[in-house]
């Protein structure tokens, strides 16, 4: 098993949406492209929800609040995808659905 070392520690700065994808801007020069698919959350997050993003510990990740989501900047360059369950994931499409009929009544 090969493990990942990094030289210098590498900070996200900004998030972009692009279409079907977002890019983590890097402290170093670097821009990340990660398929939105890997994380379902922000998959079914709307754009609003996706643009609503914090930098956590100075930017060693990203955490969305409308859709409960983190990510940490050394998963995406070690190349993980959400490890969320399914199960885990249909619960939380389920609230998100039963809250938006409420917000529609």
């Amino acid at each position: 098993m090969s493990t990942l070392v990094f030289e210098h520690e590498c900070l996200a700065q900004r998030v972009v949406f692009t279409e079907g994808s977002f890019v983590v801007y890097l402290n170093d020069g670097r821009n990340i492209s990660v398929p939105i698919i890997w994380y379902p959350r922000l998959l079914n997050g709307n754009k609003q929800e996706r643009e609503n993003y914090e930098l956590i510990g100075d930017g060693e990740g990203i955490h969305w609040p409308d859709i409960d989501e983190d990510i940490s900047v050394e998963g995406i360059l070690a190349g993980r995808r959400s490890g969320e369950s399914q199960n885990s994931l249909d619960k939380w499409l389920k609230k998100r659905s039963q809250h938006k009929q409420n917000k529609n009544t």
